[in-house]
C-alpha cells in the first residue's frame, strides 16, 4: 500500500519519468535494482533535484579509447537530462591498481604518474562530456584522511570468503598465486568512495560489477541512501575476441588522427559493427534499426555500413571537415589504390644508404627496431608500392621515395 503522504506525479512528470528511464536504460546490460532506479528518476523529476552519477576512473593508463566511451556516452545522457556527474580520479585507489581481471598484483603507481595520467583522462573525456557541467574528485581527498582506526572499521564489513568470490581472487588463490592483502582494498575503497561522495547511481561495465556492489554495501554499513548501478557491456578490439585494450594493440583510441581513426574503423569485424553503433555511438536507435534491417536484407553493404561508422566516430571527435578529410583520403588511398597527396615529406639529410629497420625508426614510422623488423617480416613495409621482405636490407635513399607502413602510413623523402 502506497504512503499517504507520498508524493504522485503528474501526467506530465511521469512522461518525463518514462522519457529519462527509456533513454538512460538503452544499451545496459543490467540495473540493480531496476525498481530503485526509477523510483530515483521518479524523485529526481519531482523535486527538480538532480542525481549524484557517479563515474570512477583507474589512472593506471593514459590513452582513452573507443571501448571507454560506452560508459561515457551513457554518462553524457545522463548530462541532457540535468543530472550531476561525479567523475572520480582514483589518484589514491590507482597506487593500488583495479585487480580486476588480473592474474598478478599490480605495481605501485608513483604520485606523478597517477597524477599525468588522471590529466590525460581529463582532456580526452572532454570530447564526450560537457567538462564545465562535470564535477573532478580525487579520491586522496577522503581516503588519505581515514585514521587507522577507520580502516578497521572498513575492512570489518567484508569478509575474505566474499572477497574470495571474485572470479579473478578466486583464480589466484586456486592455482597458488599471490594475492597482497591490500588489493582486497580496492573494492573496499572503491565503494567507500561511494559513501563520501554521496552518489546516487553509479555506472561502470560489466567487469566492474563487484566494485559497483561494493557501493551498495558499505552505502548501506554507513546509513547512506543505497546506490543504484548500471553495468554497461565491453566492446571486443579490432581482433574480435578480446577486449578493447591498448596492451592488446587491437583499439581505435579517440584522441588519434583523423585518418588513423577511420582506417581502423574499417577494419571492425562486421559482426560487431552494429555493436559498435549501438554503444559507442549518439546516431538514434530508429535510425539504426533501419541500418540494422538494410544490413541483414542485403540492401546495405557491410563496407558502406563500416564507412558511415568511421565517418561518425571521426566527426565526434575531431569535427565534420576532418571526418570529409578521413573519408576523402580512405577513399582514395584504399579504394581507388591511389597515395595520397597531403602525405608527409621529410628533407633527408642522413647517409645515402641506411639500413631499412634504422629507416623506419629515424623517420618515426616505427617506435622501435624490434617494431619494425616484425612489420617487414609480416609483409607491411612497402618502397615506392613495392613489398620489402628482407630485415637486412639497405636502402639506397632515393629523391621523391615513398615508404609505406601498414596501410596508413605513408612517408616521401626529399634529399
Amino acid at each position: 500500500m502506497s504512503n499517504k503522504n507520498e508524493a504522485v506525479l503528474t501526467q506530465e512528470q511521469q512522461v518525463k519519468v518514462n522519457e529519462q528511464v527509456e533513454a538512460l536504460m538503452r544499451g545496459v546490460v543490467e540495473v540493480v535494482p531496476e525498481e530503485a532506479f526509477r523510483k530515483k528518476i521518479e524523485k529526481s523529476v519531482l523535486t527538480g533535484k538532480p542525481l549524484n552519477i557517479k563515474l570512477g576512473m583507474d589512472p593506471s593508463a593514459p590513452d582513452v579509447h573507443i571501448g571507454h566511451t560506452v560508459v561515457l556516452q551513457k554518462l553524457r545522457q545522463f548530462q541532457e537530462f540535468g543530472h550531476h556527474i561525479q567523475l572520480l580520479i582514483g589518484d589514491f585507489t590507482g597506487k593500488i591498481g583495479d585487480p580486476t581481471g588480473k592474474s598478478e598484483t599490480r605495481k605501485v603507481l608513483t604520485d606523478e604518474q597517477v597524477k599525468l595520467n588522471a590529466q590525460t583522462y581529463v582532456e580526452q573525456y572532454g570530447k564526450v562530456l560537457d567538462m564545465d557541467k562535470t564535477e573532478i574528485l580525487y579520491n586522496s581527498h577522503w581516503l588519505g584522511e581515514l585514521k587507522f582506526e577507520d580502516v578497521l572499521k572498513l575492512a570489518g564489513q567484508m569478509t575474505v570468503a566474499r572477497m574470495l568470490e571474485r572470479e579473478d581472487f578466486n583464480k589466484r588463490y586456486k592455482t597458488g598465486q599471490p594475492i597482497s592483502v591490500h588489493e582486497f582494498f580496492y573494492p573496499l575503497m572503491q565503494g567507500y568512495d561511494s559513501v563520501a561522495m554521496d552518489t546516487d547511481i553509479e555506472v561502470g561495465g560489466t567487469d566492474q560489477t563487484f566494485n559497483l556492489l561494493m557501493g551498495r554495501q558499505l552505502q548501506d554499513a554507513y546509513g547512506k541512501e543505497k546506490q543504484a548501478m548500471l553495468t554497461l557491456p565491453l566492446i571486443e578490439g579490432l581482433d574480435g575476441v578480446r577486449k578493447m585494450s591498448k596492451s592488446l594493440n587491437n583499439y581505435i583510441g579517440i584522441d588519434e588522427s583523423p585518418n588513423e581513426m577511420f582506417g581502423k574503423s574499417m577494419s571492425i569485424p562486421d559482426e560487431l559493427m552494429m555493436k559498435y553503433y549501438k554503444l559507442a555511438t549518439d546516431i538514434p536507435m530508429e535510425e539504426l534499426e533501419m541500418l540494422e534491417q538494410g544490413l541483414a536484407a542485403g540492401t546495405v553493404h557491410p563496407r558502406d555500413a563500416k564507412m558511415k561508422l568511421g565517418y561518425k566516430f571521426v566527426e565526434m571527435y575531431h569535427g565534420v571537415a576532418q571526418a570529409d578529410e578521413a573519408k576523402a583520403y580512405f577513399e582514395t588511398v584504399f579504394q581507388k589504390r591511389s597515395l595520397p597527396d597531403d602525405m608527409p615529406v621529410v628533407k633527408w639529410s642522413g647517409d645515402s644508404d641506411v639500413s631499412l629497420i634504422d629507416l623506419l625508426v629515424e623517420l618515426n614510422m616505427q617506435a622501435t627496431k624490434g617494431e619494425a623488423r616484425r612489420m617487414i617480416q609480416g609483409g607491411g613495409v612497402k618502397i615506392n608500392e613495392v613489398k620489402q621482405e628482407d630485415i637486412k636490407a639497405v636502402v639506397t635513399i632515393e629523391d621523391g621515395m615513398i615508404l609505406q607502413v601498414g596501410k596508413r602510413k605513408f612517408t616521401k623523402l626529399t634529399i
